[in-house]
């Protein structure tokens, strides 16, 4: 049974910035698809960055250069760092996996849409302040 749990989620100033983490069970981080997304009330869920198993990332336009994904295999644990933080990004993000062989190509279009990934967390918040 894959379970995901988000954490790391707070409140910062504008330019702030954060580290979220999703602590994985009954999925490898380094050998799957996986992915953050963040949604805010009244908007559909928006992919934000993945990370296929053959290490390659992906990014939306709103994030690219500001966040970054990454996977910690000793923990097996996936990391969003988010920097530069504006008006724009808060939101409840959640983390989100594909468990199965999924090429680095179709992992990376799997952000276009929530419903093309079958596992999910219960999301982490963060608020932003000026």
């Amino acid at each position: 049974q894959v379970q995901l749990v988000e954490s790391g989620g707070g409140s910062v100033l504008s330019g702030g910035s954060l580290r979220l983490a999703c602590t994985t069970s009954g999925l490898t981080v380094m050998s799957n698809c996986v992915a953050w997304f963040r949604q805010v009330p009244g908007k559909e869920r928006e992919g934000v960055a993945a990370r296929s198993d053959a290490g390659y990332t992906y990014y939306s336009d709103s994030v690219k250069g500001r966040f970054t994904i990454s996977g910690d295999k000793n923990m097996n644990v996936v990391h969003l760092q988010l920097t530069d933080l504006n008006r724009e990004d808060p939101a409840l993000y959640y983390c989100t996996a594909v468990k199965g062989p999924v090429s680095s190509e179709n992992c990376g279009r799997r952000l276009e849409s929530a419903t093309e990934w079958p596992y999910w967390g219960q999301g982490t918040l963060v608020t932003v302040s000026s």
